[in-house]
């Protein structure tokens, strides 16, 4: 065993000096340099039984002290994963997609062969940077341990620099293995994304106060602009007696749910997003999944609609709908600047006459809202997805929540008066982030003076994506409630059925879809170390929810719900 200092060493003294405290991963041979000097630094290696669970519950983390950082410049947002070599970055693409899409800050990092050994295509063998591209900022290779301290800067702020999103990097065995006297370069600010063009700052104002009825659509982007940029979204709302609806997808508090203002979350429904969006004027801040599941018949916003388009991403602006004025910059500070060019001109009169308008589609709306979750099966002794959700609010109200319920999702997001940085949820779509991104958004919650209850909302689909993603929180202690929605079928594939060919849930046979055995959920998490029991009937969910929470460790409830 050598002394010398190595680029694994350079690697995790930088990780150190950037302020990051867990490396989430799975380890393998061409990472043992990495996980040795790990092991002998103040760092945490948190075990993921899965590449996958690895990535999910670092960008869990990774969103989740996202939100600390608003409120505390000394904390770095990234979350640090470490994978092995071309199987492994392969087994975590799931997950590296989700955290593309859900913005999360993520420096994932793999392991490699030697540069001079891949000409013999040895085992595991694969060409990484290619493989992670099309999911990251930026994507490259360490080839020389001279190169490692500028890439390892670089790789954290473009991970951070708005808009958020993960970078990958390759590291060579050789690479890790080589001695330096080189040490890590300092990290800098990060910058926000800028006030945006004051000429078109200038015609967003003359757009909205010439409006008629103007609609403020909010996006994830606004959320990871910090509560400030929420608190700015408020304040514009109100000058301009905007209406506020939620971006389709939304997975994240972009608005306070319990505003006068606030109507709903835009569903994935071609007829109900198209009545919503319907009015003369839109502001689309800081929107990203803002379309439907399948394609749409007809265009959501009509071809007259004036649209304001705002975020820290460029790709973003006008990319669905014409944008009549377009700012790129932070969507906070975008807001502070058209509220300083507009509340001065928008009368009460015409405010309060706004207003009215609201009220009359919030009226038109809460049907349709309150019937969220409730399902048809009256006879069915199983909750209904809207008891369950009514339950768990009335228990945990204030509790950090973590959302893969899918089919329960929009009866949480109807039901429940949300806060700003309580909720983050699957942006991606592709099932198995929820469960590994609660437990990294739980380790996060943990290095709060005052941490915040943490439940996990995973439908029975996604939970069995990666259920040994409760060893890991098992094994480092971390206190978790997980609430399994379990239908026992993959609902969102029955529901889909019926919107893409028509006719009856009898006309099919859904193969494929049902979990007929039904899995046991309750053994299945004693396995991995949590403590687990499952509820049959509506009036046992308080009860049991408040005994997992009182208690601190891992909680799995597998709640009985009918469709």
């Amino acid at each position: 065993m050598t002394a010398a200092y190595t680029g694994a060493d350079l690697f995790t003294d930088a990780l150190e000096s950037y302020g990051v405290d867990y490396v989430f991963g799975n380890p393998g041979t061409t990472e043992l340099p990495i996980i040795e000097s790990i092991g002998t630094s103040d760092l945490e290696y948190v075990l993921g039984l899965h590449e996958d669970i690895a990535v999910g519950m670092a960008s869990g983390y990774a969103q989740t002290r996202r939100y600390h950082a608003h409120h505390d410049d000394s904390i770095t947002p990234a979350g640090v994963v470490n994978l092995h070599i071309a199987p492994g970055l392969a087994h975590g693409l799931g997950n590296l997609y989700a955290a593309k899409i859900t913005g999360a800050p993520l420096v994932v990092t793999a392991g490699n062969h030697s540069t001079d050994f891949r000409h013999e295509e040895p085992i595991l063998s694969g060409e990484l940077a290619g493989m992670a591209e099309q999911f990251c900022k930026w994507s490259d290779e360490v080839l020389d341990v001279a190169a490692l301290p500028t890439m390892l800067r670089r790789a954290f702020r473009v991970a951070m620099t708005p808009p958020t999103g993960p970078v990958f990097l390759g590291l060579p065995l050789d690479v890790m293995l080589a001695e330096t006297d080189a040490e890590p370069e300092r990290l800098g600010p990060i910058p926000n994304a800028g006030s945006g063009d004051p000429a078109q700052l200038e015609h967003a104002a003359d757009l909205l106060v010439e409006a008629d009825n103007p609609v403020l659509v909010v996006g994830d982007h606004v959320a990871r602009s910090g509560a400030a940029a929420v608190d700015a979204a408020v304040d514009l709302a109100e000058a301009t007696g905007a209406r506020v609806h939620g971006e389709i997808l939304a997975s994240e508090v972009d608005f306070p749910t319990d505003h006068d203002q606030w109507v709903s979350y835009i569903p994935p429904n071609e007829d109900l997003a198209r009545t919503l969006l319907d009015t003369d004027t839109v502001v689309f801040a800081g929107c990203s999944t803002n379309t439907t599941l399948t394609r749409h018949e007809e265009a959501l916003v009509d071809s007259s609609t004036t649209c304001i388009h705002l975020s820290d991403d460029d790709w973003q602006v006008g990319k669905n709908q014409p944008a009549d004025a377009a700012i790129v910059g932070d969507p906070g500070l975008i807001f502070q600047g058209l509220l300083e060019r507009v509340q001065e001109r928008i009368s009460d009169t015409t405010v309060e006459e706004r207003l009215e308008h609201v009220d009359a589609v919030k009226a038109m709306a809460e049907p349709k809202l309150s019937e969220m979750g409730m399902g048809d099966a009256e006879d069915d002794p199983r909750a209904s997805k809207a008891e369950l959700v009514d339950a768990m609010e009335r228990v945990a109200g204030d509790a950090s929540v973590v959302d893969e319920g899918i089919t329960s999702k929009y009866a949480m997001l109807a039901r429940w008066d949300l806060a700003p940085e309580q909720y983050i949820s699957n942006k991606g779509g592709g099932l198995g982030y929820g469960l590994p991104a609660s437990v990294g958004a739980a380790i996060a919650e943990g290095q709060r003076d005052e941490p915040r209850d943490v439940v996990g909302f995973i439908g029975d689909g996604s939970y069995l994506y990666y259920p040994h993603s409760i060893y890991s929180a098992a094994r480092h202690d971390v206190d978790l409630t997980v609430v399994i929605s379990d239908n026992r079928n993959y609902r969102i594939l029955k529901d889909n059925t019926l919107k893409l060919m028509g006719g009856a849930e009898d006309d099919y046979a859904f193969t494929g879809i049902d979990f007929e055995p039904a899995v046991d959920f309750v053994q299945n998490a004693k396995s991995h170390g949590a403590r687990a029991e499952r509820v049959e009937s509506p009036d046992e969910i308080e009860g049991t929810l408040e005994e997992a929470l009182a208690h601190e460790g891992v909680d799995v409830l597998d709640v009985l719900v009918h469709d």
